[in-house]
């Protein structure tokens, strides 16, 4: 008979995902002739590879004093887990959004099992690196001990961030350490079609083009987008004001990205009305037609002079747009050489012959926009969006909790191009811009978009006049001081007022909130007295640590959605939990020798039911059965009555 094993920390079970074991699996399925007793031979690789193998010691790339550690640290598994936070969230049941607090290094970690591949789009505002703002301070050995010391969570002094001024020596270096190892993670975990769009500044913009590059192939990038903010940043010695700030952009695969082109219509792109200018459609006539089904009204809104002519209601809309053709509206530029340049390539005649090429996208207010297929242009590289400070104020009710917050409008944009019915991640989550952009996007057009916002707690301090506000508003809420308190404020009045604004619509305004903490299994660390130690270490579990707690660390470890609904039955009086239809069984209740048999038998005949569409994982609490006769039960009647459906069975 089988026993179950319990799960130490030393499992994989207990870890984040092994970037490391992944690719040397990887390898060996491509080069299994390169591995000798399991050790990849390089030399042997080499030459399977051929020509590919750059041997040069001059190679072009970025490089900087802490990159090989940097990059060592993106592939070490964390032992860490998020502990959920039902009394920080909103709408927990329902909602498929997540605000995750926490050192993002480590969440990216913890995500990696169940959101690889999933992501449609990353948004970062990272910090600009400006001397003021700080760098995150990673440490190689103990990055979540590192962590928790920072936010008070371990006794040991801690560990204060700073920071990084420009007269370091170190400057961009610390900059480009704390950027290299995130994104890194960040990209495992885009779609094949997914978007990376990173904002940043004149200071770092080169070397983030070039460690973009690194990470995503430079055959990946799409764009190098000014954004003009309309703010003039002048003070004493400034020789140039800067008025535009850079959006970098990347594909995972640029022959799968989900971007808007030429030769196609996007879906992302239904809410036109709202659209800033570069964004405007046209129907090669050089200006927008609108039509309205209900009132059978068309108008235009010309491309220069941006006046508008309401039609009068007529029995067919193409009719309509021969007569704006034949009134001659032509959208003649003066000042030009040659007019001819902006005369209509379609006349009244094509429209008529050719009218199965013309489509219609919802817009706002009941209007249509009409455009060819195939006629959309693609976004330009020059954007003008104001930032979010004087929202956001209206948000807190006339307080200035952030100095430089984006606007919704900008993220709205970068949403409807790039986040269609997807899920949306920004890790440097700030004032929460990201989700309340998706939720507005989502009140817009009717998407289904969801998003994860990760945020370090951060401590606002009150002693410090620029954070004196956002410590004192906390303080008003009944908060603690930190950045992340304020994300999930922000994210909750957004809600409420996109919900109070939009009541016939059915929109997640929801988040569940988890927190980063280390894991709830037990590393056992004998001391003087052995024998409490080894009585201590009977109950695999931290103390303190609820089973909620251990479900989401069994979740993320497993590789499951943190959002994904769980069914819960009553077997042999006690709650079984089942995740995924089935994929993942757990049930952490106390198992005695008599109910073991009914236990283990109405799991596989509820298992039945459920028909999983991969093998079960089956998890109890190894303290909660009474004896090994109970342990082994359970064991073997889950084995000989699923065979090949269950992968594994175990304990913690």
């Amino acid at each position: 008979m089988s026993a179950i094993p319990p799960v130490t920390a030393a499992d994989p079970e207990a870890r984040s995902a092994d970037p490391v074991a992944a690719n040397i699996e990887a390898l060996r399925g491509l080069f299994p002739d390169a591995f000798t007793e399991r050790q990849i031979d390089f030399d042997l690789l080499r030459q399977l590879l051929g020509d590919a193998v750059d041997d040069g010691e001059e190679k072009y790339g970025l490089n900087w004093s802490g990159k090989r550690q940097a990059r060592r640290l993106a592939l070490t598994p964390s032992l860490g887990t998020l502990r959920p936070a039902s009394e920080d969230s909103v709408d927990w049941e329902n909602t498929r959004n997540l605000v995750i607090e926490g050192e993002n290094l480590e969440v990216l970690k913890l995500l990696q099992k169940s959101y690889a591949g999933r992501v449609k789009l990353i948004y970062i505002d990272p910090p600009y690196n400006t001397g003021k703002d700080f760098v995150y301070p990673d440490d190689y050995s103990d990055s979540l001990g590192n962590y928790l010391r920072r936010t008070g969570q371990l006794d040991a002094e801690g560990v204060k961030n700073t920071s990084n001024a420009e007269s370091s020596g170190r400057y961009h270096t610390e900059w480009l350490n704390m950027m290299y190892p995130r994104l890194m993670l960040a990209r495992n975990l885009l779609r094949e079609d997914g978007i990376l769009c990173c904002s940043v500044d004149d200071r770092e913009a080169p070397r983030i083009r070039q460690l973009l590059d690194a990470v995503f192939g430079d055959e990946n990038f799409l764009a190098d987008v000014a954004i003009g903010t309309g703010a003039n940043q002048a003070g004493e010695g400034v020789l140039i004001q800067k008025n535009y700030e850079k959006l970098m952009i990347y594909a995972r695969s640029v022959d799968e990205a989900g971007i808007v082109r030429t030769d196609k219509v996007a879906e992302t792109l239904r809410n036109l009305n709202d659209a800033p200018t570069p964004l405007r459609t046209r129907l090669d006539m050089g200006f927008t037609i609108y039509y309205n089904p209900e009132t059978r009204d068309v108008k235009t809104e010309f491309d220069y002079d941006k006046s508008k002519v309401r039609l009068n209601s007529v029995e067919e809309v193409y009719t309509d747009i021969i007569k704006l053709i034949e009134a001659g509206y032509k959208p003649l530029r003066p000042g030009l050489r040659n007019n001819l340049l902006h005369r209509w390539r379609w006349g009244p005649q094509m429209v008529l012959d050719r009218r199965d090429e013309l489509v219609f996208r919802e817009s706002k207010d009941g209007w249509q926009v009409l455009f060819r297929q195939g006629g959309l242009n693609p976004p330009k590289n020059l954007w003008n969006f104001t930032g979010g400070a004087q929202e956001l104020s209206e948000l807190f009710g006339g307080d200035k909790v952030f100095d430089f917050p984006k606007g919704v409008a900008f993220l709205q944009y970068i949403t409807s191009l790039f986040g269609a019915k997807g899920l949306t991640l920004d890790f440097f989550a700030g004032s929460g811009t990201t989700g309340h952009a998706v939720m507005a996007q989502n009140a817009a057009d009717g998407g289904s978009r969801a998003y994860i916002q990760v945020q370090l707690p951060e401590v606002l301090n009150a002693d410090d006049k620029d954070q004196k506000t956002a410590a004192d508003f906390c303080q008003s809420i009944g908060k603690p001081p930190t950045i992340a308190e304020l994300t999930k404020e922000r994210l909750r009045r957004a809600g409420a007022k996109i919900r109070a604004a939009n009541p016939g619509l059915s929109i997640d305004v929801g988040f569940r909130v988890y927190k980063l903490a280390t894991s709830n299994l037990k590393i056992w660390t004998p001391g003087s007295d052995l024998e409490s130690d080894l009585v201590s270490a009977i109950d695999n579990v931290v103390d303190g640590r609820s089973e909620d707690d251990l479900m989401v660390e069994l979740l993320l470890k497993q590789g499951i959605d943190l959002t994904e609904p769980v069914v819960t039955r009553t077997i042999a009086e006690r709650e079984v939990h089942a995740f995924g239809g089935g994929v993942l069984m757990v049930c952490l209740a106390k198992v005695t020798d008599t109910d073991a048999e009914s236990l283990a038998d109405g799991i596989v005949d509820w298992l039945g039911e459920l028909s999983p569409p991969a093998p079960t994982t089956v998890f109890f609490k190894d303290s909660g059965f009474e004896n090994d006769q109970a342990k082994t039960n359970v064991a073997a009647i889950l084995e000989q009555r699923l065979g090949d459906q269950l992968l594994k069975v175990r304990s913690v």
